[in-house]
């Protein structure tokens, strides 16, 4: 008889144990047609009135739309024409005029009787519900969409958006205590991950918050807190625990109001690598641009890639040790940056080589391009005043394919807006006539191996020794999978002394020094002696398809224009002004790719590229580009 007893007892345990780890994650919706995520946790809760418990619900829910109006100016027009202003947030949808939340401020409530119900254009009949008044308290609920609870809960839902281009790691939400978690949704019927995105209506920029509502995409070297980092790499993924803090850059970002909406691909321990050949743990993303079978370039390629592709993705946070955002930028035809090196510290970022590495942005709108950079580059000065001294390097002189035509016609507009003619400048020939004493006359001899020397050596110190020891002390004594990529190169620097770290270090400086005295020194007026411009255009658009079989990766040797921001430590940014037409031998049409220009200005005058693109983009010079297929938009073929 004590069986059935002992029965019942365990039984009870096990129902209290499961029912105390039940955790809600929260819920997926459809409002009309369009898939939202409703968190776990609401954002507020206020007293409706019974009307609105009546209506109907999807999983206890109804859609509302929050409004706030003064109590002076209230009127159903003003209502009218508030309501209407929301139709280009991307969130909200008119199925969130179920009902109308009315939040006021000012003494007298405005004439909107509670339970008052008319039709608003393309809406169905709304009920108009008065609420408590805001007072302007720091209570005050945020206009927009909202899913309301019978019991006056109110939550904030994330539009789903699939990640088609294969852009993101992780897409993310944030937790009310500062940290983040991967967001538990994702769309039916697609076979890509969902990403969710706050309403913008949310928010308000202000001096204290000047990325208030900004999207942002992280590139997955930065630590988030309470999110692992891959770094490209699945075995540390697995092996290291989640982010405790955001690194220094992140939270900068995040202090200023931006919101994360998801981390995003790099290639592995932020070495170059071309799509398909080389990247092997995850899947390179998507190019949207011509027959969207293009290399998306890295490392930032996913932060390239969802530029290019998304409209509702603001700015990506990349970074770029020699040409890792530059390149992106390139190929996606977004606006990109590599700042002047030391403008930010790089704490919670993996490092490929300290002596190099920088945090810069990747974004189609030069106006967030530059808000963001204020607040990441803390105490950046801007200059309005421009040099007069404009040199070209490598750039075309006669207009012999529509890429070279696209670059002189900016060229003779930068001019005419400098009030000043260019200068073709050959770095080569300088440096065979001014270098300093006792090394070589020809720059590619003295700088062949600084570059791989740097990336190679201080690589496998801080990041390839502790992870091989890591992984070995928990498997045994084996090694992780590493990409073609960082091995080649990893072994390039094991085969040679530890000395040539101290001989890059020192060329590379030898080199900065040369360049700040030969070419762009500092000016108290202009902040810059000088602009230098190149392009990666230059010669035709070049296209370099991801389906073609390659050779092994080799080490990456050598001295270019893209290597004098990394060695001179001075700013580089990108500029889309244009696309140019190729045959596409996937399509077998004729497709478009981005046409850009590189600038570059002296060592810490980043603010004055800015403040010239500012400038230039008022002048018609340059515009923002948009997402798709081409930088004026389009439908990205074969998308999902």
């Amino acid at each position: 008889m004590a069986y059935p007893l002992v029965f019942a007892i365990s039984l009870f345990s096990i129902i209290n144990i499961v029912a105390s780890s039940l955790i809600s994650t929260g819920q997926t919706l459809l409002l009309n047609d369009i898939p939202y995520y409703v968190p776990a946790t609401p954002y507020s809760t206020v007293s409706f009135v019974t009307s609105l418990k009546a209506l109907g619900t999807a999983g206890g829910l109804v859609p509302v739309t929050f409004v706030s109006v003064s109590a002076s100016n209230a009127s159903l027009s003003t209502l009218e024409n508030v309501i209407n202003g929301y139709r280009t947030d991307d969130v909200w949808n008119d199925g969130f005029l179920e009902a109308i939340l009315v939040q006021y401020s000012g003494g007298t409530a405005p004439p909107f009787p509670s339970n008052m119900s008319f039709t608003l254009p393309g809406a169905n009949e709304s009920s108009v519900v008065c609420v408590l008044p805001s007072n302007g308290s720091p209570s005050a609920i945020p206009p927009g969409p909202y899913f309301a609870s019978r019991g006056g809960s109110l939550y904030q839902p994330l539009r789903l958006y699939s990640d088609f281009q294969g852009a993101f790691t992780q897409p993310l939400i944030a937790h009310s205590n500062g940290t983040y978690a991967a967001l538990p949704a994702n769309i039916a019927g697609i076979q890509s991950p969902a990403v969710g995105v706050p309403s913008r209506l949310y928010y308000t920029a202000t001096p204290a918050k000047p990325l208030a509502g900004i999207r942002l995409g992280v590139k997955d070297i930065y630590d988030v807190a309470g999110v692992k980092t891959s770094d490209g790499n699945r075995a540390w993924y697995g092996l290291f625990p989640p982010a405790s803090v955001n690194a220094v850059a992140v939270q900068r970002l995040i202090d200023a109001g931006a919101i994360i909406v998801g981390k995003m691909k790099t290639s592995q321990f932020a070495n170059g690598e071309t799509a398909t050949a080389d990247w092997v743990d995850y899947h390179s993303p998507f190019n949207p641009r011509g027959d969207g079978y293009q290399d998306p370039s890295s490392s930032s390629s996913g932060p390239g890639a969802g530029e290019g592709s998304y409209p509702w993705l603001d700015i990506s946070l990349g970074s770029d040790t020699g040409g890792s955002i530059r390149g992106p930028s390139q190929v996606q035809g977004v606006f990109g940056n590599r700042p002047s090196h030391g403008l930010v510290p790089l704490t919670g970022v993996m490092p490929l080589a300290p002596q190099l590495d920088t945090a810069g942005f990747l974004t189609r709108d030069p106006a967030i391009w530059s808000a963001a950079a204020k607040v990441l580059y803390a105490d950046l000065p801007f200059y309005n005043q421009y040099p007069k001294t404009l040199y070209t390097v490598s750039f075309p002189t006669t207009a012999d394919d529509e890429a070279d035509s696209i670059l002189l016609n900016f060229l003779s507009k930068l001019e005419t807006f400098l009030g000043t003619t260019s200068t073709p400048l050959n770095v080569s020939t300088l440096w065979n006539t001014t270098h300093p004493a006792g090394v070589s006359p020809n720059i590619n001899t003295f700088l062949n191996l600084t570059y791989p020397v740097l990336i190679s050596k201080e690589q496998t110190m801080l990041v390839r020794d502790p992870f091989y020891a890591a992984y070995g002390a928990i498997h045994d004594g084996r090694r992780p999978f590493v990409d073609p990529a960082p091995l080649i190169r990893w072994a390039f620097g094991d085969s040679l002394p530890n000395s040539t770290l101290t001989e890059a270090i020192n060329n590379k400086t030898l080199f900065q020094n040369w360049w700040s005295s030969q070419v762009q020194s500092t000016d108290p007026a202009t902040c810059s002696s000088s602009l230098v411009l190149y392009s990666a255009s230059s010669g035709g658009v070049a296209p370099f398809y991801r389906n073609q079989y390659l050779g092994p990766p080799q080490v990456p040797s050598g001295f270019g224009t893209s290597r004098i921001s990394p060695f001179a430590e001075i700013p580089d940014f990108v500029l889309p002004i244009g696309q140019a037409a190729y045959n596409s031998t996937v399509t077998l049409h004729a497709e478009f790719l981005p046409v850009t220009v590189d600038v570059m200005a002296a060592k810490g005058c980043d603010g004055l590229i800015f403040n010239l693109v500012r400038d230039l983009q008022a002048a018609g010079i340059v515009n923002e580009t948009l997402a798709g297929q081409t930088v004026a938009g389009g439908e990205i073929l074969l998308r999902l």
